[in-house]
């Protein structure tokens, strides 16, 4: 047994000396970077096509349909209440995979003004979310990455839409679907 702990000790040792390094996308909101990681990622596509649902969060700025998917589109700028930019050809759609209150995988948009680049980050060059004074909520914040001497914001994508508003985007966009499916 104090072999298995020693052996699975020198695995987390080994993991740390390593420096277990993650990919990040950059993109800028308001003229601050934001990055969120690359595992989350499917696409990057132009701001264009967007329908409008009425009776939406302030935050949801339409749906797209995506390869025949209704995708909901989510404005990170109003949903972190920041200066709101405007549309330019820089501005595009991120599309992100997150997880609903069932653990299943749903797709998003997120719209943002400028996509920079991939980056790197080992874990020492990320830091723990800070517990006040950011201008937006400390439950959106997986941590904050070290590049030089700047911090940028490391969004946790599966909380920047709680459940109940996660639940209520779902369940219209399947709707939407169903309804596409039957008049197509």
């Amino acid at each position: 047994m104090l072999e298995k702990i020693n052996e699975a000790g020198a695995e987390i040792e080994d993991h740390v000396t390593s420096g277990h390094v993650q990919q990040f996308l950059t993109f800028v909101l308001s003229n601050e970077i934001y990055g969120i990681g690359i595992l989350h990622i499917r696409e990057i596509i132009e701001y264009a096509n967007l329908t409008v649902v009425p009776l939406m969060p302030d935050f949801i700025s339409g749906v797209i349909n995506l390869r025949g998917n209704v995708v909901p589109v989510v404005n990170l700028t109003r949903r972190f209440e920041l200066d709101p930019k405007e549309i330019n050809k820089r501005t595009s759609i991120v599309i992100i995979d997150i997880k609903d209150d069932e653990d299943e995988s749903v797709e998003v948009g997120i719209v943002v003004d400028i996509v920079n680049e991939v980056i790197e980050l080992s874990d020492s060059e990320i830091a723990a979310p800070p517990t006040f004074g950011t201008r937006i909520r400390s439950d959106f914040i997986q941590g904050m990455g070290k590049i030089d001497d700047k911090l940028m914001v490391l969004l946790d994508v599966n909380h920047v839409l709680s459940i109940n508003e996660l639940s209520a985007v779902v369940d219209i966009t399947d709707d939407m679907d169903s309804q596409s499916v039957s008049n197509g």
